[in-house]
Order: C-alpha cells, then sequence, then structure tokens
C-alpha cells in the first residue's frame, strides 16, 4: 500500500484499548495459540458496538469523505502485568494477534496515514517493544530513528503544529482533573520560550481514559490540552481509586480538524455505561 504522508487537515486519536484483556476492546471471536476460542463477554460487545460506530458512522460523518490520519496513543494491547488475572491469555503473540486483526482495517480507513505512539512498559513492555512490534507489522509511519512506535509525535494538522505522547499525570478527584492538563500546556510554553522553538497549538494526551480538554487564549487563537478517552472498561485496579471506583468508565476517540478559517477544532465522541441498578 502507497502511503500518502503529507500535511492533512484532519488526525484521528484514539488510546488505550488495552486489547488482551476481559475488559479491554475485543472483537466477538478470537482464536488462542493452543486451539482454544475466546467469546467476547457482554461488555466487551457493547465496547465493540461503540467501535464500529466510532469508526463508521462518527469518523464519516465528520471527515466528509476528505483523507485523515489516524494516532493510537499507546496501551493498545494489555499484556501480563501486575500479577493481573483479568488478561484473556497471557501470551503476548496472541494479544498482538488480536491488536493486528482489529486495527488493520483502520489502515485501511485512513490509506496508510497511521501513527502509533508507545504506551506504558507495563502493558507494553520494556521501551514499549511489544507496541514496536505490532506497530511495524501493521505499517505504521517510523520516525527518523526508524522507530514504529515512537516515543512521542510532533505533527501538522494543516497549519497548526500538535504534539502526542502518552502519558499524563492523573488525579483521583474530579475536582483537580483539570490540573495536569492545563499544567501540562503551560510546561509545553515554558519549554519551547526557553529555547526559541515554536509552541505547539495542540497537546494530545490519553493514560487516563477520560476524556478532558483545556485550552487559553494565545495571539494564534488558542492552545489546547485534550487527553483521548479509552477503550477498557473498569478493571480492578480502577477501584482502588476514589473516583475511578465511583465514576462509569468513558469509550471513544477524538477527531482533530482544521476548518476552511484556519480554526483548529477537536470533535470528541465519548460512551459510557449505565450504572447498575440498584437491589
Amino acid at each position: 500500500m502507497k502511503r500518502k504522508i503529507n500535511i492533512d487537515k484532519i488526525l484521528v486519536a484514539i488510546s488505550d484499548t488495552h486489547i488482551g484483556c476481559q475488559l479491554g476492546l475485543c472483537s466477538s471471536l478470537v482464536f488462542l495459540d493452543n486451539g482454544g476460542e475466546y467469546k467476547s463477554n457482554r461488555i466487551q460487545k457493547i465496547i465493540c458496538d461503540y467501535w464500529k460506530e466510532f469508526w463508521e458512522v462518527h469518523v464519516p460523518e465528520i471527515t466528509g469523505g476528505l483523507p485523515y490520519c489516524v494516532v493510537v496513543n499507546g496501551d493498545t494491547t494489555d499484556g501480563n502485568h501486575h500479577n493481573a488475572t483479568h488478561q484473556i491469555t497471557h501470551n503476548l503473540t496472541d494479544q498482538a494477534k488480536m491488536a493486528y486483526d482489529l486495527l488493520k482495517p483502520i489502515v485501511e480507513k485512513c490509506e496508510g496515514r497511521f501513527y502509533m505512539i508507545r504506551g506504558t512498559e507495563a502493558h507494553v513492555g520494556k521501551s514499549g517493544q511489544e507496541e514496536e512490534r505490532l506497530a511495524k507489522e501493521l505499517g505504521a509511519i517510523p520516525n527518523r530513528y526508524k522507530q514504529y512506535a515512537r516515543n512521542d509525535l510532533w505533527k501538522k494538522v494543516g497549519s497548526h503544529l500538535v504534539h502526542i505522547a502518552h502519558h499524563i499525570g492523573t488525579t483521583g478527584s474530579a475536582g483537580y482533573e483539570s490540573t495536569a492538563v492545563h499544567k501540562e500546556m503551560t510546561e509545553a510554553f515554558i519549554e519551547a520560550a526557553r529555547w526559541g522553538e515554536r509552541p505547539p497549538d495542540m497537546i494530545i494526551r490519553s493514560h487516563r481514559h477520560r476524556y478532558f480538554e483545556t485550552s487559553f487564549a494565545t495571539k494564534k487563537g488558542r492552545g489546547r490540552s485534550v487527553v483521548t478517552p479509552g477503550w477498557q472498561a473498569k478493571t480492578p485496579f480502577a477501584y482502588r481509586v476514589v473516583g475511578g471506583r465511583q465514576s462509569q468508565p468513558q469509550f471513544g476517540g477524538v477527531v482533530i480538524i482544521e476548518s476552511p478559517t484556519g480554526e483548529l477544532y477537536t470533535i470528541p465522541k465519548v460512551w459510557s455505561l449505565d450504572r447498575e441498578e440498584a437491589e
């Protein structure tokens, strides 16, 4: 497939699919290494329906048939982490095959304008080695060091500059949810000023599994800091955190688009699950 690498005006950002987890993104039927089968559970079927709607309805409606880039911003597979037992399998080759089957159609939809960012080492291996293998097999666009899954990405979206990396600070309180997100953009402007470089017009982070956005005015318009939702329901680890154990999981992605007037817009699509009924 011939890639069209150019300055596109539309970028679709997703993250944290955690494929291989019993609470992560999963196709309806998975074939395992030793001939066994895994059928997705009720929650995974709901997540997969959201996934299909995102790519088959939401993204086409927003893009209107125009070309777009896709970035998967880390934690594509769940890995074998923290002595957890909620994975479908601890065979990382099986997890990579599941991820390939789900993401290859997305690579085809964006005609190879596809990037991958390395996530958390606990999930994707030291130095993101599992994501690197997967990204190469998917045909992700490599950086100048020939890394197919990068640690970060500076991406032009029309005339705007966007910086993308996986990690962002977290909090257990909804009252402080904006703190690390806003701080991240402030730090980006300070670092750019120190070295006389162009600051990003937008930064994109993930890792929290919760959509959030903050902005401030600049001479050129606005500086924006965006956190993408994920594609994983609540694992046992989420119930350790005050905000996590009370809130519902979020699923979806963000479309970043430059308008004909040159304004940069974010168009998020976020779903959740209904709260359990009282007994």
